[in-house]
């Protein structure tokens, strides 16, 4: 491809995604077709072409197709995950970044592209208050700066050995979680510990976090059982709920027993940036390790997770073969040394740009006003006569359509199956509809709808406006169940 052709195209196709970009609040959320339909699109059981194709042909059949044909998790009534409306300079961002394509796993091969991303890692603890002397590095996502953690704490706590013995030598390493952790726990103690027995599940309060007393016992039980406790994980921002652990005394507790805290804040520990958080999001940085994902409250286009690790040296212990590398008398920064990945992409740059672009202050008021209209969510869910409201922290509410002659009645276990199976049934409607597109969640037994905001681009209108598409979908679920919504 020609410099001249490149530049066509790629004017063509800025032009296509900046329509796109102002189209797309008028947009349907999803377009909501089977994945039959979607497969008959793409002409999914072809044969790879013999011949190539027409580059200015191709771009516009896959754009066509990504345009017209997806869910648009930057509409302003897409509520469903904690996936952020992503920064338009973002998108340019990953545009240079592929375009110079440095390999961010070695300083000689991208010193520049190295150097902003320790900056970014930089700027991004001291926007959440965790030192800034802390060591860490970009990621995937959360499952993967939650591995990160995970990784660094079994080596400090279990000692080098580990890493050449494996945990089949150390003494029954046990990590604390509540029930309401995310299922990267399980995976990293599937794939890196002793297995997911491993794991204590601890109990949760009326509000979903993590009972304090509970975890004490525990720990003493499995100390008095030769067993040794390794890790807490604690939640800044639950993924159902955005529930929000006793960070506080939870650092107390680990310093006393000389147990790593490591804090899951992937979605909700940039909320510790707020003028006047959560009192105990405050104790992120009292936290051994913290994830975050930028892709979801910095509004990064995906991929972009960040591990933060309180003492950089711990994550050379966990994860260097090599000593330090020394370029022009200085102590170069090699990624491939602080964690798994040894080619590595250059996340960094896109949320470097948008960190720059807004400043602190504008990420303050971003997602303060997520936050305010989640609370206006929830207010509007509550006044309304057929929907039941029922949990909102940080930018998430849970609610449930109830039929009105049920409302007397909540509690009995068969008016409580029935709201289950009619809730269920409703979600799937929504998601198809394209009117607005939410999750689910289940709280205290019950089949929850959720609603999460983590968009620059959603406003009041459109809070004001879910709480009737959610009653009108619920009638048409409910339908002809009068009976069945009555007890029969």
């Amino acid at each position: 491809m020609s410099p001249e052709e490149f530049r066509s195209l790629g004017h063509d196709l800025v032009d296509r995604v900046a329509d796109f970009l102002a189209e797309l609040p008028q947009r349907r959320v999803t377009s909501g077709e089977s994945p039959e339909m979607i497969r008959s699109l793409l002409g999914a059981e072809t044969n790879l072409p013999e011949e190539g194709e027409d580059p200015a042909t191709l771009l516009a059949s896959a754009t066509e197709l990504l345009l017209e044909h997806s869910l648009f998790n930057g509409h302003p009534r897409f509520f469903g995950y904690v996936t952020a409306s992503p920064a338009p300079i973002g998108m340019l961002g990953d545009f240079v970044a592929s375009a110079v394509n440095p390999n961010v796993g070695g300083w000689a091969l991208s010193p520049v592209a190295t150097e902003i991303e320790a900056q970014a890692v930089r700027w991004i603890a001291e926007l959440i208050g965790y030192p800034a002397t802390c060591g860490g590095l970009f990621v995937s996502g959360g499952n993967m700066a939650n591995f990160v953690g995970y990784i660094a704490a079994r080596v400090a706590r279990l000692g080098p050995g580990v890493r050449t013995e494996g945990v089949a030598a150390a003494t029954a390493p046990q990590v604390y979680a509540s029930s309401e952790t995310h299922t990267w726990i399980q995976k990293a103690t599937d794939l890196f510990g002793p297995g997911t027995d491993a794991i204590r599940w601890i109990d949760t309060d009326a509000d979903q976090r993590m009972d304090v007393d509970h975890l004490r016992r525990a720990i003493t039980e499995d100390r008095g059982a030769g067993r040794l406790p390794m890790m807490v994980v604690a939640n800044a921002g639950t993924v159902s709920t955005g529930a929000i652990d006793p960070l506080r005394e939870l650092a107390g507790i680990c310093r006393a027993e000389g147990v790593w805290l490591h804090v899951d804040g992937a979605y909700g520990g940039f909320a510790a940036s707020l003028p006047d958080p959560h009192p105990d999001l405050a104790a992120i940085a009292e936290a051994d390790s913290v994830a975050v994902d930028p892709h979801k409250w910095l509004y990064a286009p995906l991929e972009a997770g960040c591990a933060l690790v309180r003492d950089p040296e711990a994550l050379r212990n966990a994860f260097s073969y090599h000593p330090p590398y020394y370029h022009f008398g200085t102590e170069a920064i090699n990624y491939y040394d602080l964690g798994p990945q040894n080619s590595r992409g250059f996340r960094a740059l896109k949320v470097w740009l948008a960190l720059r672009q807004v400043g602190r202050a504008g990420y303050r008021q971003m997602i303060a006003d997520d936050i305010r209209l989640s609370e206006r969510l929830f207010e509007c869910l509550r006044a309304h006569p057929e929907i039941e409201a029922v949990t909102q922290s940080l930018s998430i509410t849970t609610f449930r359509y109830v039929p009105p002659p049920l409302r007397s009645r909540l509690g009995d276990p068969e008016v409580e199956a029935y709201l289950d199976g009619l809730n269920e049934r409703l979600l799937d409607a929504l998601q198809r509809s394209g009117d607005a597109f939410v999750s689910n969640a289940v709280v205290g037994g019950r089949y929850l709808l959720r609603a999460c905001i983590v968009n620059f681009r959603t406003d009041t209108g459109d809070v004001e406006a879910l709480p009737e598409i959610v009653a009108r979908y619920g009638r048409e679920a409910a339908g002809g169940a009068a009976g069945a919504a009555s007890g029969g």
